[in-house]
């Protein structure tokens, strides 16, 4: 599944976030490390919510859709 995120350079190096994901961002010297980074925040964060989905019996399925406006 592919998700936006938006990077940032600074001169510490580069903040990076997930648009479709609140609160999931992570930050890397180089623009590399920061997408690597955020690759791995993006994985944490959706088995995080998996997990907690798991605990509610009345949901049935979770899908995630990109919609263009």
């Amino acid at each position: 599944m592919k998700y936006p995120v938006t990077l940032v350079e600074s001169d510490e190096g580069w903040a990076v976030w997930c648009d479709s994901l609140p609160g999931c961002c992570s930050q890397g010297v180089t623009r590399d490390e920061a997408l690597a980074n955020i690759r791995e925040a993006i994985a944490e964060y959706l088995a995080a919510k998996a997990a907690e989905i798991q605990g509610d019996a009345a949901v049935r399925s979770v899908q995630h859709e990109e919609v263009a406006v």
